[in-house]
């Protein structure tokens, strides 16, 4: 009976080495990857800590992933060449119906409206490794994805939804595509800049960019998920906004004139929550 007990313990040790050497190798190849990218990119690293953001959200190698609001491209280009040939990224953007509710004019909507079917050729660009990758609006999700995504990842993409959700329920109909593309154990990763709970709920709508962490909780529960962890990986306490103070007077757009250019610098970027949250 000793052997046997030995042996199993011997089979649990070795397996428990295997998937720590397994982290190791994927947190070394994730590594790798930031450190590759331009300087301009790196630049930001120390603010919004894209290694241990990707792995507190557990995105490993292989992986389908989809990232809400690509922009620019910065974390995409970490995840296309993290992921690898064999896996899949989605860029998913607002439904076409939100551009509109924020005033532009005609031909600074069709420039993002373009930005969805253009997702593929950005991916092309960062990375020749063959990653699939395709384009599509929360509300746009194609048949083949529904039930098919690992991580869904909304990193800075929850505010506007908010902010908009009385006229147009776009922040609901949103979660609910997150909902149905995901796996059934799949997870989202949530990175938003943090308002203070002590702030108004009309200031903390969304349009100055900030929103309450429990605000965010309860707009995920409220859509079928379950927080599994919070993280302050992305904090930052010197960020205090004001009632009336938008995130944008912050690196790196630094619009605004609440601080002087030096207190804005002092502060750095947003104080943002990290949050994990379970397709229930």
């Amino acid at each position: 009976m000793n052997k046997l007990y030995t042996a199993i313990a011997t089979s649990l040790l070795l397996l428990c080495s295997s998937a720590l050497v397994s982290a190791d190798t994927h947190n070394a190849q994730l590594q790798a990857v930031i450190d590759s990218r331009s300087e301009e990119d790196r630049s930001r690293d120390a603010a919004r800590h894209p290694g241990e953001t990707l792995a507190f959200f557990q995105v490993k190698p292989g992986m389908t992933v989809a990232e809400g609001l690509p922009g620019r491209g910065w974390y995409t280009t970490i995840l296309a060449n993290y992921l690898g040939s064999e896996g899949t990224l989605y860029g998913v953007n607002y439904a076409e119906r939100m551009w509109p509710m924020f005033g532009w004019d005609d031909e600074l909507v069709a420039s993002r409206v373009a930005l969805t079917a253009q997702f593929p050729q950005m991916v092309a660009s960062l990375t020749d490794n063959g990653i699939k990758a395709q384009g599509f609006t929360f509300e746009s999700v194609p048949e083949d994805v529904v039930g098919t995504v690992d991580r869904v990842l909304l990193i800075r993409a929850l505010h506007n939804l908010n902010r908009f959700e009385k006229d147009g329920a776009t922040a609901s109909k949103a979660l609910q595509s997150v909902h149905e593309m995901l796996k059934p154990d799949g997870l989202v990763g949530v990175v938003q800049h943090r308002a203070p709970e002590s702030a108004s709920d009309a200031s903390a709508s969304g349009h100055r960019g900030y929103l309450k962490q429990s605000a965010v909780i309860a707009l995920f529960e409220k859509a079928g998920f379950e927080l599994v962890q919070s993280s302050e990986i992305n904090a930052n306490p010197k960020d205090m906004p004001g009632e009336d103070a938008i995130v944008w007077r912050l690196a790196p757009t630094l619009r605004g004139t609440q601080e002087t250019a030096t207190e804005r610098a002092a502060i750095g970027e947003s104080d943002r929550m990290t949050l994990l949250f379970r397709k229930q």
